[in-house]
């Protein structure tokens, strides 16, 4: 299965404990999370680095900010659900916000 596929039922029943600081989003095959930092640098400067693995991955987020808070939807538009390309994504952006990436 490519990583643009769809999940597979195993790989939906992990998200829970993999992906854990990530929620599902109401109505739509997304999973969501929201970062909240000390000021609007942190969270620009968070964004970039986002925007730039997210550029190297080819995919891209659905997102949005106000001030020091940053919501992330990650969901394949070219499935019409979640991929293993957003699973990808969110374990990169976890790192990023880590501070392991």
């Amino acid at each position: 299965m490519a990583n643009h596929d769809g999940l597979t039922d195993s790989e939906r029943q992990s998200l829970s404990s993999d992906f854990k600081d990530w929620s599902m989003v109401d109505g739509r095959d997304a999973i969501s999370r929201q970062f909240v930092f000390r000021d609007f640098n942190q969270a620009f400067g968070f964004m970039a680095r986002v925007a730039l693995e997210a550029e190297k991955q080819d995919h891209h987020p659905e997102w949005s900010n106000v001030y020091r808070t940053v919501t992330i939807v990650l969901t394949s538009h070219d499935v019409k659900g979640l991929s293993r390309r957003d699973l990808a994504l969110a374990k990169s952006i976890n790192a990023i916000v880590d501070g392991s990436h």
